[in-house]
């Protein structure tokens, strides 16, 4: 592996007590270009710009995915990857939709310890922030035309990172909208595409300016069925069971999702991953039954959800505070990435 280092860091320039989410970048990156069918052997050089041609082909045709998954400074200084393997097998599963090539978890996983081990003092070492690291692939043919391209360029990139959402582990306010869908099946819904999520930008600006933190996602051909908010997938406490969205194609794979649910199942809770309308949702809420709702993703982990607002009418949810199954799942998750409590399911990978 070809490695170029920083001549100096800009480590001291960063504000670590108080970061952001993805406003700050670590010293270096890993580029990895795909030519003559095969990946080529990676190389660690300093962060900075990219040079592109103006016809390269994803800036017009949209062939790219990505991935994001973090890194945590762990009470015995070692430093954890939270179940890179599922990230791994996500991202080649978004880039079969793309028609990229995929990539052999070895190659993905040494790229990721290498750059992070050089790095290493960007991993924050306060509890609560983590190092986001952001793996991205696009095609870079030089073409007008709709077809797949025959070169790529893999990133890693990494950003030194707090809180996703300003409320922290405080209930979110969420908005369905009727006017807007975000996938439909057999569409980019379950893969991680700049365009699925460029399909959600407007919508969740307005609910913004309506003073909610995101959109929550119906389907889009009844418009009655909850699929995942624009940033986590979505799950419900009704009855004491735990209820989630189902994968069909339209929802992405997440992997604090599929964590939630093998973590829900291991203590005994009543699990189903099962369609679920906002009527069951509004209805469970006026009859006591609604318990919790949250939404669970990498970047926020577990985020309570304290107000939904559905064509005009609205639900608070467990008095507008987090729950006991959400605190509970919080609680053991951000524990395993902090080496605070046993990792009973081998999801722990250490740099």
């Amino acid at each position: 592996m070809e490695l170029i280092q920083v001549k100096k860091s800009r480590r001291e320039e960063v504000d670590f007590e108080h970061l952001g989410f993805g406003e700050v970048f670590s010293d270096h990156m890993l580029v990895m270009d795909y030519r003559d069918g095969e990946w080529c052997e990676p190389r660690i050089m300093p962060y900075g710009p990219m040079e592109v041609y103006p016809a390269m082909c994803s800036l017009h045709y949209g062939q790219m995915i990505f991935e994001g998954l973090k890194a945590f400074y762990a009470r015995n200084g070692a430093i954890h990857l939270f179940r890179p393997d599922k990230y791994h097998e996500r991202m080649n599963l978004s880039c079969r939709r793309l028609c990229i090539p995929q990539m052999d978890f070895s190659l993905f996983i040494e790229g990721l310890k290498a750059l992070i081990r050089l790095d290493k003092e960007w991993v924050p070492k306060k509890k609560g922030y983590s190092l986001y690291i952001r793996p991205f692939i696009f095609a870079t043919d030089s073409f007008l035309g709709v077809k797949v391209s025959e070169t790529y360029r893999y990133v890693v990139i990494t950003s030194p990172v707090g809180a996703y959402y300003k409320e922290g582990i405080n209930p979110v306010k969420l908005i369905t909208s009727t006017e807007y869908i975000r996938a439909a099946k057999g569409g980019l819904g379950a893969a991680k595409t700049p365009a699925n999520y460029a399909a959600t930008l407007l919508p969740a600006e307005e609910a913004k300016k309506k003073g909610f933190t995101q959109v929550l996602w119906l389907d889009g051909i009844e418009r009655k069925y909850i699929e995942e908010v624009g940033t986590m997938n979505m799950a419900f406490v009704i009855d004491d069971e735990l209820i989630t969205p189902p994968l069909e194609g339209t929802i992405l794979p997440g992997v604090t999702r599929d964590s939630v649910l093998h973590l829900a199942r291991a203590w005994n809770m009543k699990v189903s991953e099962r369609k679920i309308s906002i009527d069951e949702v509004f209805s469970a809420s006026k009859d006591g039954r609604l318990q919790e709702a949250f939404g669970t993703g990498t970047a926020a982990v577990i985020s309570p959800v304290g107000e939904i607002y559905h064509q005009g009418e609205k639900i608070v949810i467990n008095d507008n505070k987090i729950g006991p199954v959400a605190q509970k799942l919080y609680d053991e998750i951000t524990g395993l990435h902090y080496g605070e409590k046993v990792d009973r399911f081998g999801w722990i990978f250490t740099v």
